[in-house]
């Protein structure tokens, strides 16, 4: 059975808020419980929150490694991780492994919750293990690409002009693997997702900006271009939290 501990005045800490939506519509979702523990013992939980009226919880408090690991290169892990497990009458339970938390920054941790399609006891438990971030993480080298895409194809290979699209299709795997699953997924959540992957919040303020806009320019330089045509448009790895 968990057991509720009371965390210590850390020298660093970062907040979290919990967002819990609905899967149908994306509605807030009021008074689901939110239990937070460490990851490295999940039995252990040290805060047990419930959500408002927005699907949204109070903003706490927690335990994480020195600043400097996260702004100066360093071989140790920059951030800490919590389990999340979330739970709301009428909806499956949701259990969140390795939510990623810095030190003075705020991140926000969006959970989808699916409404139950029988009474219990046949409900299940979603679980979702977020992976390492990029930059600390072991992760193959990016796959190679020609330098200039072949032209055997017919039709119009560059658009007429620059277009921002409302979603991105993200393919979970190598562009030719058909077996892969493919997500539609917003333009500005994948923006957002891919710079919390690739780069730590507590960086200046110039250095996000700069590193958001050279992401911008990829994407949206490879839907100009139709760089992925005949295939999918991007390849990238899933990430849960966004800081």
């Amino acid at each position: 059975m968990s057991h509720i501990i009371k965390a210590e005045t850390p020298s660093y800490s970062g907040d979290l808020t919990v967002s819990v939506t609905s899967s149908l519509g994306f509605i807030p979702i009021k008074n689901a419980t939110i239990t937070i523990s460490y990851s490295g013992d999940p039995d252990s939980v040290i805060e047990t929150l419930t959500t408002d009226e927005s699907g949204l919880s109070n903003t706490v408090s927690l335990p994480t490694p020195s600043l400097s690991l996260s702004t100066e290169p360093s071989e140790e892990m920059p951030y800490s991780e919590y389990n999340i497990s979330v739970t709301a009458p009428g909806y499956e339970p949701v259990n969140i492994s390795g939510t990623e938390l810095l030190p003075d920054v705020t991140a926000v941790q969006p959970i989808t919750m699916t409404p139950l399609e029988s009474e219990p006891p046949d409900e299940t438990e979603e679980d979702i293990v977020i992976p390492d971030h990029t930059l600390y993480g072991d992760y193959p080298p990016k796959i190679p690409e020609d330098e200039i895409k072949p032209m055997d194809e017919s039709g119009e290979i560059v658009l007429s002009r620059v277009v921002i699209p409302e979603y991105v299709i993200v393919h979970d795997g190598v562009p030719q693997d058909s077996t892969a699953k493919n997500y539609y997924v917003r333009y500005t959540d994948y923006i957002k997702n891919v710079v919390s992957s690739e780069i730590y919040a507590t960086w200046p303020e110039n250095t996000i900006y700069a590193n958001t806009l050279a992401i911008m320019s990829f994407t949206l330089n490879r839907v100009y271009t139709e760089w992925y045509r005949n295939h999918h448009l991007f390849v990238v790895k899933n990430r849960s939290n966004s800081a």
